[in-house]
């Protein structure tokens, strides 16, 4: 922590751009002006953007650095340390780690589900960003509910999706390519794969009353809740009901409509905008952003997204960037419930990107402030010593 006034950028300030100053005191913005006296040093942000820092509700990159082939294993801690690099280094400041708990072994295990969980509590205040646990819990996981109960009781969880990915995983059965992917995943034959998945499936009239109890646990923890890939307005109706305000990835726009109508967050993917559209082939997130039809973008798979998307965006003129920012920033604060965040005003928490916008669709993270850390700084030149800084004012003069 310490003093650092951010000086002559153009910084977002409620929806709009203004050359201005930012001093940062402590963890927090102290104050947004241009006469903000001395301070332990400056970073010159002439010809750059400062924005708020992004914060990324859904991001499950760093499965790669986990496992970056199918059965080549490398340890948690060095896994979300590379992990928080990335994240920072593409602007995000606060990183909620999807972890998938699935009823697989392998990647998708209670083992690795509670690997995480522990690591990032113990490693969080090593980390650049404020990492944070995202549990994507599948609902055919019949077996973790006791243990998710009890993780959700202690506020270990800071959000809960519901993901129901059987319906594909028994279509994938009919697929060789897909299917060897999920065997390769979790390290079973092709068999023991098969056996697993029926006996799975047969329990699927239990499941609704396991989503009914978990999601009571939460609402009574104050657990933010997401639902996953919902297929249908009543799905989502369904959803709300247990208090589910958070739709994640709706895959088709009735289903958007609903979400819309009725207040809630949606969430789509930043790389679908990125590159076009879905790798799926499902909801193309730019025409839903165009209809009022999305709130949230996330990283989803790839750390450099939201950044591009934003400025993909402005560039299409779907959104001017201010807006298309609000996507990133702003308005996942609000769905995580996180008021401290995702604006740059005095009091809130200095998490502070500053970026070089010359190369259309190529933006450029110059320097990332974190919790009021200078956490990332790609031009050293820019950091100005007070005396360096007095004696620039009066050449300036």
């Amino acid at each position: 922590m310490t003093d650092i006034l951010v000086e002559g950028g153009r910084a977002l300030l409620g929806g709009e751009f203004a050359e201005t100053s930012l001093r940062i005191a402590g963890r927090d913005i102290g104050a947004i002006g241009d006469d903000q006296g001395r301070s332990a040093f400056t970073i010159d942000a002439r010809g750059l953007l400062v924005l708020p820092g992004i914060v990324d509700l859904h991001g499950d990159a760093f499965e790669r650095q986990m496992m970056p082939r199918p059965g080549v294993d490398f340890p948690v801690d060095v896994a979300l340390a590379d992990s928080d690099r990335q994240a920072i280094a593409n602007g995000i400041t606060t990183v909620f780690h999807a972890t998938t708990w699935s009823w697989e072994p392998g990647l998708r295990s209670g083992d690795n589900a509670r690997k995480l969980l522990e690591a990032i509590e113990s490693l969080r205040p090593r980390f650049a960003a404020d990492t944070r646990f995202h549990l994507r819990h599948e609902t055919y996981n019949l077996d973790a509910e006791t243990e998710i109960g009890q993780w959700l009781s202690d506020g270990r969880v800071d959000l809960l999706a519901f993901n129901d990915h059987m319906d594909s995983t028994v279509a994938s059965l009919a697929k060789p390519q897909k299917r060897n992917r999920m065997v390769e995943r979790t390290g079973l034959s092709g068999n023991a794969f098969d056996e697993l998945v029926q006996r799975v499936v047969a329990r699927a009239h239990e499941v609704r009353a396991s989503v009914s109890r978990l999601a009571g646990i939460a609402r009574a923890a104050g657990t933010r809740m997401l639902s996953h890939d919902d297929e249908s307005p009543d799905m989502r109706r369904a959803f709300r009901a247990q208090g589910v305000a958070i739709a994640e990835f709706p895959v088709n726009e009735p289903t958007a409509r609903e979400a819309a109508a009725a207040g809630d967050f949606i969430v789509f993917g930043a790389p679908n905008v990125v590159r076009g559209g879905s790798h799926t082939g499902w909801t193309k997130a730019s025409e839903m952003i165009e209809k009022g039809l999305c709130s949230v973008l996330a990283s989803d798979y790839y750390y450099p997204a939201p950044l591009l998307a934003a400025f993909r965006l402005a560039a299409d003129r779907v959104l001017p960037l201010a807006q298309a920012w609000h996507l990133i920033s702003t308005a996942p604060a609000e769905a995580a419930g996180l008021a401290d965040r995702g604006r740059l005003a005095a009091g809130q928490r200095a998490d502070i990107i500053l970026a070089d916008d010359e190369v259309p669709l190529r933006p450029r993270i110059v320097a990332v402030i974190a919790g009021g850390r200078l956490v990332h700084l790609t031009e050293a030149s820019r950091v100005v010593q007070p005396a360096a800084a007095s004696r620039r004012a009066v050449a300036i003069a």
